[in-house]
């Protein structure tokens, strides 16, 4: 008789509109889709692979090796103080006042334009620029450079409220100028943000942001989040294209 196939899980949520990249990226890994839940601005993907079965000598010698590996930890626990813990409370979701951007002064805006990062000054923003949402190139680039300024051409892929506010929303930004339709580069997400906190500047500003909207979007590396496949950026200033 044969052995009943074992499956692992994983669940991954997402932005709309980048799912199909995510889904993509996991079958690559060998991962079948088996849920899928629409939300207002997330999509939960449920994922499921055959495990790998291990041979039974390595069983005994992995089970040998745990003994081992509880006696090393039991011992450095006893001597440890406890290491930190990652924060996992969550995000205050209190109404913020929309307050009037300040203007940087010349000297302020001098030094972020010789500190920020372009395609045109780095080759390694260049290749992350056509790379896929989900790929490691993200989250090698968040690592090296969070809290640095970046500063591309690129388009509003989608605009919704956040949560329950109607001034504050959530944009997802892509490179390039093709808006709802992008389909190369990191899916670049401003969180929880008013019209003012983008700092829009330029001949022309429009008198509503929405998707399809063309700037230079000049902003602060944030983190990379691979089970949503965002990469999260605060922004600076946006200039109208």
């Amino acid at each position: 008789m044969a052995d009943e196939i074992k499956y692992e899980y994983r669940t991954v949520r997402t932005v709309r509109g980048t799912d199909g990249l995510v889904i993509s990226k996991m079958q690559k890994d060998g991962w079948d889709v088996v849920g899928q839940d629409q939300g207002k601005l997330r999509v939960t993907l449920t994922f499921r692979r055959p495990k790998k079965a291990l041979p039974w000598f390595l069983i005994g010698v992995a089970s040998a090796g745990l003994v081992v590996l509880a006696i090393v930890i039991g011992v450095a626990s006893a001597l440890s103080d406890g290491g930190d813990r990652e924060d996992e409370s969550g995000r205050s979701t209190t109404r913020v006042s929309e307050k009037p951007s300040t203007v940087p002064t010349p000297a302020v805006a001098a030094s972020v334009a010789t500190e920020m990062i372009t395609p045109q000054n780095n080759p390694q923003f260049a290749a992350l620029l056509k790379a896929d949402s989900c790929d490691d190139a993200n989250r090698i680039f968040a690592s090296r450079h969070k809290g640095e300024t970046v500063a591309f051409n690129g388009s509003i892929v989608n605009a919704v409220h956040h949560g329950d506010y109607d001034t504050r929303y959530d944009f997802l930004l892509g490179p390039g100028d093709k808006g709802p339709n992008t389909t190369v580069g990191p899916a670049f997400e401003y969180e929880d943000v008013n019209i003012s906190d983008l700092k829009l500047t330029g001949e022309k500003i429009p008198a509503t942001v929405g998707a399809g909207g063309k700037f230079r979007f000049v902003a602060e590396v944030g983190e990379f989040k691979a089970a949503q496949c965002l990469f999260f950026l605060d922004p600076v200033a946006t200039v109208v294209r």
